[in-house]
């Protein structure tokens, strides 16, 4: 990823997880237990969240790994992964989680460490989204699965258009509201560079999942990319 982008993370972090209760109304909640459910992480499991942001999916994994399991949250800005510290803390019984501040194309773990990871809003940004997943591939252990999730441009032309009207007269009206218009204002440019869910399905099997499939949510809004390693 980019200096900018990371800058951008940082600048929003204060803001993030109100400003994604208020743009989904509430929905991005279900949509992230739903990719927790379909990385199949359960209780004992060492996994992996990345573009962990503040915390929101590692959380959620570790309360399904249980004391007896760990996460690895993994994320390029300082300010994001500062609240999800302050996230952990606050949780009783105290979430066994690791913060890492790394750069997904490259992760410093070895091969075959982690038994399911989940990644929200991450891919869409990444630079080379191949590079990203060969890199969740080779830290998987055999038989494990990885759950993506993210937003998609609708195939349908008028969801379509009403996913850029939502953007331009809800999004980015609020985000100034809340001082961060310019930093998320990037979002509609990376909808359209993002690959569609038929294209992400083949970019995972040629680095080697051997299955992936893709799940449209949010009439097609929305998407989870759900690979297996074998």
């Amino acid at each position: 990823m980019t200096n900018e982008i990371r800058a951008i993370f940082d600048r929003i972090a204060p803001v993030y997880d109100q400003l994604n209760d208020w743009l989904s109304l509430g929905q991005h909640r279900i949509w992230k237990e739903m990719t927790v459910k379909w990385s199949q992480a359960k209780p004992g499991d060492i996994c992996l969240d990345l573009c962990c942001g503040s915390g929101d999916l590692s959380l959620r994994t570790a309360r399904r790994v249980g004391a007896t399991g760990h996460v690895y949250g993994v994320d390029f800005s300082p300010g994001q992964l500062a609240i999800a510290r302050v996230r952990q803390e606050s949780q009783y019984p105290k979430p066994s989680i690791t913060w890492v501040e790394a750069d997904v194309l490259d992760l410093p773990f070895t091969d075959n460490k982690f038994d399911a990871a989940t990644m929200g809003y991450g891919l869409r940004n990444v630079k080379d989204i191949q590079r990203s997943l060969q890199e969740i591939h080779r830290v998987l252990k055999k038989d494990a699965k990885a759950a993506i999730l993210d937003f998609h441009r609708p195939g349908n032309p008028q969801l379509r258009a009403f996913q850029q009207w939502y953007l331009d007269n809800l999004v980015v009206p609020i985000a100034h509201q809340m001082g961060v218009k310019e930093e998320y204002a990037y979002i509609s440019p990376s909808l359209d560079r993002f690959p569609t869910g038929i294209e992400q399905v083949e970019i995972a099997r040629q680095v080697g999942f051997a299955t992936a499939t893709h799940y449209p949510i949010a009439n097609g809004m929305m998407g989870v990319l759900v690979v297996h390693k074998l």
